[in-house]
């Protein structure tokens, strides 16, 4: 497609290189692998014409910067450049920012690196796809019961709302008593102090009968400490937060995935 955005990365390697790359088609761009070199991307660079190129700071035989230099003093063609590098160097993206490129900290998330070389490239960055309903709802039911809350108490629905709307907007959570607690309600036909009693009770039900090892897991710490039973809130948190990641590891092993295909 004409219309598709070239990038040029110069990193063969499966989890640097080939990894940008399956995140950047699944994106719908058109994505190449160079090696690790300076003059191998010098040379791919000049031939290939990308839009943008995902270049390691320090290559052998001539570094990234050193790569933008030589095709601005030979006048040819230079895409729009990431520098990548393993340690921060002030220095370097000062030459960078200089040179017009951008400068990135390894590790480097794939969907941010679509997101980044989007905006270098002027296109609007739609909204990652969220979750199914039923993925969502099957995913949060199955941690519910996890973490031992029973099904038939009223908190256990409420709860289970609570996070779905929570893992879908980063709103409801900061403004749990004013937006989230009143839409649950409204979903139950009930009151707000309602729902927060009831979740409330289910947290406790947890934190006294649940499964230990799997809320250590989620909330990062034992649970038999002085710190006690988490609020409602970092409740919900901790749990929706749990559940963007599973979901964006899920989607980032996929674009992965499709560069074999």
């Amino acid at each position: 497609m004409a219309d598709q955005i070239k990038v040029l990365i110069g990193n063969d390697t499966a989890d640097r290189g080939i990894a940008w790359a399956g995140a950047l088609k699944n994106a719908g761009m058109y994505a190449i692998t160079r090696r690790c070199d300076g003059n191998s991307v010098l040379n791919s660079i000049k031939s290939e014409s990308p839009d943008a190129a995902v270049l390691e700071a320090k290559m052998p035989f001539c570094d990234a910067v050193e790569v933008i230099r030589k095709l601005k003093v030979e006048k040819k063609y230079v895409p729009n450049v990431i520098i990548v590098s393993g340690t921060p160097d002030p220095i370097l993206e000062r030459e960078a920012a200089a040179l017009g490129a951008s400068f990135m900290l390894q590790p480097v998330d794939p969907q941010f690196l679509v997101t980044k070389i989007n905006q270098m490239c002027g296109v609007s960055q739609p909204k990652p796809a969220a979750p199914s309903e039923t993925d969502l709802e099957c995913a949060v039911t199955e941690i519910i019961h996890q973490v031992g809350i029973p099904a038939h108490i009223k908190g256990y629905h409420y709860l289970r709302t609570a996070i779905m709307l929570s893992v879908n907007n980063d709103e409801m959570i900061n403004s749990i008593t004013k937006l989230l607690y009143p839409t649950v309600a409204k979903q139950y036909d009930t009151t707000s102090s309602r729902v927060e009693r009831a979740i409330r009770h289910a947290i406790e039900i947890a934190w006294d009968r649940g499964d230990i090892d799997v809320l250590t897991k989620i909330f990062s710490y034992t649970v038999h400490t002085s710190r006690g039973k988490p609020t409602n809130s970092e409740f919900i948190a901790l749990i929706a937060d749990h559940l963007r990641l599973k979901f964006k590891q899920n989607a980032n092993k996929s674009a992965v995935a499709a560069v074999y295909h």
